[in-house]
Protein backbone atom coordinates (compact mmCIF):
# COMPACT_ATOMS: atom_id res chain seq x y z
CA UNK A 1 0.00 0.00 0.00
CA UNK A 2 1.31 3.19 -0.63
CA UNK A 3 2.45 5.34 1.82
CA UNK A 4 1.81 9.72 1.99
CA UNK A 5 2.73 11.98 3.92
CA UNK A 6 1.53 15.35 4.52
CA UNK A 7 4.87 18.27 4.45
CA UNK A 8 5.83 19.99 7.50
CA UNK A 9 4.64 23.32 6.17
CA UNK A 10 1.57 22.65 6.34
CA UNK A 11 1.56 22.90 10.45
CA UNK A 12 3.44 25.96 11.02
CA UNK A 13 2.13 28.76 12.63
CA UNK A 14 -1.20 26.85 13.21
CA UNK A 15 -3.61 29.09 15.47
CA UNK A 16 -3.83 28.43 19.23
CA UNK A 17 -1.27 25.24 18.76
CA UNK A 18 2.41 25.49 20.27
CA UNK A 19 3.66 21.96 20.45
CA UNK A 20 6.89 19.96 19.45
CA UNK A 21 6.35 16.94 17.25
CA UNK A 22 6.94 13.70 17.72
CA UNK A 23 7.29 10.81 15.38
CA UNK A 24 7.03 6.65 15.78
CA UNK A 25 7.62 3.80 13.32
CA UNK A 26 4.83 1.54 13.84
CA UNK A 27 5.45 -0.77 10.95
CA UNK A 28 5.43 0.74 7.69
CA UNK A 29 3.74 3.86 8.77
CA UNK A 30 5.03 6.91 10.97
CA UNK A 31 2.93 8.38 13.85
CA UNK A 32 3.12 11.58 15.13
CA UNK A 33 2.28 12.40 18.78
CA UNK A 34 2.07 15.35 21.22
CA UNK A 35 3.62 14.49 24.22
CA UNK A 36 3.88 17.33 27.15
CA UNK A 37 4.83 17.39 30.69
CA UNK A 38 7.29 15.16 32.91
CA UNK A 39 5.15 13.41 35.48
CA UNK A 40 5.18 9.83 35.69
CA UNK A 41 1.30 9.55 35.35
CA UNK A 42 0.00 9.46 31.68
CA UNK A 43 -2.86 11.05 30.02
CA UNK A 44 -3.53 9.81 26.60
CA UNK A 45 -5.69 11.50 24.18
CA UNK A 46 -7.40 9.77 21.41
CA UNK A 47 -9.25 11.69 18.45
CA UNK A 48 -11.82 10.64 16.23
CA UNK A 49 -13.23 11.11 13.02
CA UNK A 50 -12.25 13.71 10.80
CA UNK A 51 -9.95 15.67 13.20
CA UNK A 52 -6.58 14.70 14.85
CA UNK A 53 -5.01 16.16 17.78
CA UNK A 54 -5.30 19.61 17.51
CA UNK A 55 -8.82 18.80 19.05
CA UNK A 56 -7.22 18.89 22.05
CA UNK A 57 -4.64 21.01 22.14
CA UNK A 58 -7.28 23.72 24.63
CA UNK A 59 -7.02 20.65 27.31
CA UNK A 60 -3.47 19.76 27.05
CA UNK A 61 -1.95 22.69 28.60
CA UNK A 62 -4.06 22.48 31.83
CA UNK A 63 -3.66 18.72 31.58
CA UNK A 64 0.04 18.44 31.27
CA UNK A 65 0.88 21.01 34.35
CA UNK A 66 0.04 18.19 36.10
CA UNK A 67 0.91 15.23 34.41
CA UNK A 68 2.31 13.50 31.49
CA UNK A 69 -0.45 14.09 27.84
CA UNK A 70 0.33 11.79 25.40
CA UNK A 71 -1.76 13.11 21.93
CA UNK A 72 -1.27 10.45 18.79
CA UNK A 73 -2.30 10.84 15.26
CA UNK A 74 -4.16 7.89 14.19
CA UNK A 75 -2.84 6.96 10.83
CA UNK A 76 -4.61 8.65 7.95
CA UNK A 77 -5.21 12.11 10.32
CA UNK A 78 -2.68 15.12 11.31
CA UNK A 79 1.26 14.82 10.77
CA UNK A 80 0.71 10.74 11.16
CA UNK A 81 0.93 9.18 7.67
CA UNK A 82 -1.86 8.11 4.99
CA UNK A 83 -2.84 5.48 3.11
CA UNK A 84 -3.62 6.51 -0.61
CA UNK A 85 -5.80 3.33 -0.70
CA UNK A 86 -8.86 2.79 1.21
CA UNK A 87 -8.78 -0.39 1.26
CA UNK A 88 -5.85 -0.12 3.61
CA UNK A 89 -8.16 1.19 5.98
CA UNK A 90 -10.02 -1.36 8.43
CA UNK A 91 -10.85 -1.67 12.14
CA UNK A 92 -8.11 -4.20 12.58
CA UNK A 93 -5.41 -1.88 10.87
CA UNK A 94 -6.38 0.65 13.45
CA UNK A 95 -6.29 -1.25 16.18
CA UNK A 96 -2.86 -2.83 15.54
CA UNK A 97 -1.46 0.65 14.85
CA UNK A 98 -2.31 2.18 18.24
CA UNK A 99 -1.81 -0.71 20.24
CA UNK A 100 1.50 -1.42 18.61
CA UNK A 101 1.95 2.52 19.56
CA UNK A 102 1.39 1.97 23.17
CA UNK A 103 3.30 -0.76 23.46
CA UNK A 104 6.98 0.72 21.83
CA UNK A 105 6.50 3.65 24.08
CA UNK A 106 5.47 1.45 27.28
CA UNK A 107 2.61 3.31 28.25
CA UNK A 108 1.18 2.19 31.68
CA UNK A 109 -0.96 3.64 34.02
CA UNK A 110 -2.64 5.41 31.39
CA UNK A 111 -6.14 7.79 32.38
CA UNK A 112 -7.54 7.37 28.67
CA UNK A 113 -9.49 10.20 27.29
CA UNK A 114 -11.42 9.17 24.00
CA UNK A 115 -14.40 10.55 21.85
CA UNK A 116 -15.52 9.29 18.95
CA UNK A 117 -13.24 6.16 17.35
CA UNK A 118 -10.96 7.14 19.56
CA UNK A 119 -13.54 5.24 22.31
CA UNK A 120 -14.07 2.60 19.45
CA UNK A 121 -10.71 1.81 19.34
CA UNK A 122 -9.21 2.96 22.79
CA UNK A 123 -12.20 1.28 24.95
CA UNK A 124 -11.76 -2.20 23.11
CA UNK A 125 -8.01 -1.49 23.58
CA UNK A 126 -8.04 -0.67 27.31
CA UNK A 127 -10.77 -3.81 27.55
CA UNK A 128 -7.97 -6.28 26.28
CA UNK A 129 -4.94 -4.62 27.95
CA UNK A 130 -6.03 -3.82 31.04
CA UNK A 131 -3.05 -3.77 32.98
CA UNK A 132 -1.87 -0.67 31.04
CA UNK A 133 -4.93 1.47 32.53
CA UNK A 134 -5.86 3.02 35.22
CA UNK A 135 -8.50 5.11 34.27
CA UNK A 136 -11.04 5.96 32.03
CA UNK A 137 -12.78 9.54 30.50
CA UNK A 138 -15.51 8.55 27.87
CA UNK A 139 -16.55 11.66 25.98
CA UNK A 140 -18.94 11.63 23.20
CA UNK A 141 -18.52 8.10 21.82
CA UNK A 142 -19.92 4.09 21.63
CA UNK A 143 -19.12 0.28 21.17
CA UNK A 144 -20.89 -0.31 18.31
CA UNK A 145 -22.14 -4.16 18.32
CA UNK A 146 -24.56 -4.08 14.98
CA UNK A 147 -26.84 -5.55 16.57
CA UNK A 148 -28.74 -2.14 17.53
CA UNK A 149 -29.69 0.53 15.20
CA UNK A 150 -27.88 3.98 15.47
CA UNK A 151 -28.77 7.08 15.61
CA UNK A 152 -30.52 8.64 12.53
CA UNK A 153 -27.92 11.55 12.54
CA UNK A 154 -25.19 8.66 12.35
CA UNK A 155 -26.93 7.26 9.19
CA UNK A 156 -27.09 10.42 7.38
CA UNK A 157 -23.52 10.95 8.40
CA UNK A 158 -22.32 7.68 7.07
CA UNK A 159 -24.54 8.70 3.69
CA UNK A 160 -23.21 11.90 2.72
CA UNK A 161 -19.31 10.35 3.81
CA UNK A 162 -19.82 7.66 1.01
CA UNK A 163 -21.50 10.17 -0.98
CA UNK A 164 -18.86 12.84 -1.02
CA UNK A 165 -15.95 10.19 -0.56
CA UNK A 166 -12.19 11.78 -0.59
CA UNK A 167 -13.94 15.32 -1.57
CA UNK A 168 -14.77 15.77 2.31
CA UNK A 169 -14.00 19.49 3.48
CA UNK A 170 -12.95 18.22 6.48
CA UNK A 171 -12.62 21.79 8.23
CA UNK A 172 -16.02 23.16 6.90
CA UNK A 173 -17.71 19.71 8.35
CA UNK A 174 -16.31 20.14 11.84
CA UNK A 175 -17.24 23.96 11.63
CA UNK A 176 -20.86 23.14 10.79
CA UNK A 177 -20.83 20.79 14.08
CA UNK A 178 -20.53 23.66 16.42
CA UNK A 179 -23.24 24.96 18.11
CA UNK A 180 -22.67 28.35 19.82
CA UNK A 181 -19.89 30.41 17.56
CA UNK A 182 -18.32 30.32 14.23
CA UNK A 183 -15.14 28.83 13.91
CA UNK A 184 -12.18 31.26 12.25
CA UNK A 185 -10.80 30.62 9.03
CA UNK A 186 -7.78 30.00 10.91
CA UNK A 187 -8.77 27.20 12.71
CA UNK A 188 -10.89 25.49 9.65
CA UNK A 189 -7.68 25.92 7.65
CA UNK A 190 -5.43 23.91 11.09
CA UNK A 191 -8.27 21.17 10.78
CA UNK A 192 -7.69 21.01 6.79
CA UNK A 193 -3.87 20.88 7.27
CA UNK A 194 -3.34 17.24 7.49
CA UNK A 195 -4.82 17.44 3.98
CA UNK A 196 -2.85 19.08 0.87
CA UNK A 197 -5.64 17.97 -2.07
CA UNK A 198 -7.76 15.10 -2.28
CA UNK A 199 -5.51 12.18 -2.22
CA UNK A 200 -4.36 12.37 1.28
CA UNK A 201 -8.34 12.30 2.74
CA UNK A 202 -8.86 8.09 2.07
CA UNK A 203 -8.70 7.52 5.68
CA UNK A 204 -11.36 10.54 6.76
CA UNK A 205 -13.78 9.37 3.93
CA UNK A 206 -13.66 5.82 4.49
CA UNK A 207 -13.64 6.00 8.88
CA UNK A 208 -17.48 6.02 9.10
CA UNK A 209 -18.38 3.22 6.44
CA UNK A 210 -16.33 1.07 9.08
CA UNK A 211 -18.40 1.69 11.66
CA UNK A 212 -19.79 -1.67 12.04
CA UNK A 213 -24.09 -1.98 11.54
CA UNK A 214 -24.07 -5.62 11.55
CA UNK A 215 -22.65 -8.28 13.75
CA UNK A 216 -21.05 -9.45 11.26
CA UNK A 217 -18.61 -6.58 10.35
CA UNK A 218 -14.71 -6.28 11.13
CA UNK A 219 -14.72 -4.89 14.99
CA UNK A 220 -18.40 -5.92 15.77
CA UNK A 221 -16.72 -9.14 17.85
CA UNK A 222 -14.16 -7.02 19.42
CA UNK A 223 -16.36 -4.15 20.36
CA UNK A 224 -19.01 -6.92 21.85
CA UNK A 225 -16.24 -8.49 23.51
CA UNK A 226 -15.30 -4.98 25.34
CA UNK A 227 -18.80 -4.29 26.27
CA UNK A 228 -18.38 -7.55 28.22
CA UNK A 229 -15.01 -6.91 29.38
CA UNK A 230 -16.31 -3.54 30.96
CA UNK A 231 -19.10 -4.41 32.60
CA UNK A 232 -16.41 -5.74 35.33
CA UNK A 233 -14.61 -3.10 34.91
CA UNK A 234 -13.85 -1.53 38.41
CA UNK A 235 -11.47 0.82 37.67
CA UNK A 236 -12.38 4.34 37.84
CA UNK A 237 -14.31 5.93 34.85
CA UNK A 238 -16.15 9.20 33.90
CA UNK A 239 -18.36 10.06 31.61
CA UNK A 240 -18.44 12.91 29.99
CA UNK A 241 -20.96 13.83 26.90
CA UNK A 242 -21.97 17.55 25.60
CA UNK A 243 -25.63 17.96 25.36
CA UNK A 244 -25.95 18.80 22.01
CA UNK A 245 -24.49 15.86 20.05
CA UNK A 246 -26.97 14.38 17.47
CA UNK A 247 -24.99 11.62 16.54
CA UNK A 248 -23.76 9.76 19.85
CA UNK A 249 -25.40 11.96 22.68
CA UNK A 250 -27.82 9.11 23.74
CA UNK A 251 -24.51 6.99 24.82
CA UNK A 252 -24.09 8.89 27.76
CA UNK A 253 -26.45 6.55 29.99
CA UNK A 254 -25.72 3.86 28.04
CA UNK A 255 -21.71 3.81 29.60
CA UNK A 256 -22.92 4.90 33.11
CA UNK A 257 -24.82 1.64 33.36
CA UNK A 258 -22.40 -0.30 31.60
CA UNK A 259 -18.92 -0.05 33.45
CA UNK A 260 -19.35 -0.35 37.64
CA UNK A 261 -16.56 1.89 37.82
CA UNK A 262 -18.54 5.25 36.37
CA UNK A 263 -21.08 4.47 38.83
CA UNK A 264 -19.35 6.30 41.89
CA UNK A 265 -18.88 9.11 39.43
CA UNK A 266 -20.35 12.51 39.38
CA UNK A 267 -22.87 12.56 35.86
CA UNK A 268 -20.86 15.26 33.97
CA UNK A 269 -23.05 16.94 31.21
CA UNK A 270 -20.60 19.68 29.34
CA UNK A 271 -23.38 22.02 28.42
CA UNK A 272 -23.77 23.97 25.32
CA UNK A 273 -21.14 22.31 23.05
CA UNK A 274 -21.77 19.47 20.27
CA UNK A 275 -19.92 16.65 18.90
CA UNK A 276 -16.75 18.18 19.24
CA UNK A 277 -16.76 18.99 22.83
CA UNK A 278 -13.16 19.14 23.10
CA UNK A 279 -13.19 22.01 20.60
CA UNK A 280 -15.96 23.97 22.23
CA UNK A 281 -15.40 23.40 25.71
CA UNK A 282 -11.75 22.03 26.17
CA UNK A 283 -11.31 23.89 28.95
CA UNK A 284 -13.88 22.45 30.92
CA UNK A 285 -13.60 19.08 29.80
CA UNK A 286 -9.92 19.47 31.02
CA UNK A 287 -11.07 21.09 34.45
CA UNK A 288 -13.12 18.20 34.97
CA UNK A 289 -10.88 14.93 34.30
CA UNK A 290 -8.15 16.87 36.66
CA UNK A 291 -10.79 17.36 39.64
CA UNK A 292 -12.13 13.03 38.32
CA UNK A 293 -8.21 12.08 39.02
CA UNK A 294 -7.69 13.95 42.34
CA UNK A 295 -10.56 12.13 43.15
CA UNK A 296 -9.64 9.14 42.37
CA UNK A 297 -6.02 9.14 43.05
CA UNK A 298 -5.92 7.04 45.97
Amino acid sequence: MRVMRTPEERFENLSGYDFDPHYLQVGDTRMHYIDEGGAEELILCLHGEPTWCYLYRKMIPPLASRYRVVAPDMIGFGRSDKYAEAEAYSFQMHYDKLLSFIAQLDLRNITLICQDWGGLLGLTIAANHADRFARLVILNTFLPTGEEELSPAFMQWRAFSQKVGKRMQVGRLISQTINNYELNAEIIAAYDAPFPDDSYKSGAAIFPSLVPISPEMPGATEMKAARETLSKWQKPAQVIFSDGDPILGGAAGFFRRLIPGAADQPEIVIRGAGHFLQEEKGEAIARETLAFMERTSA
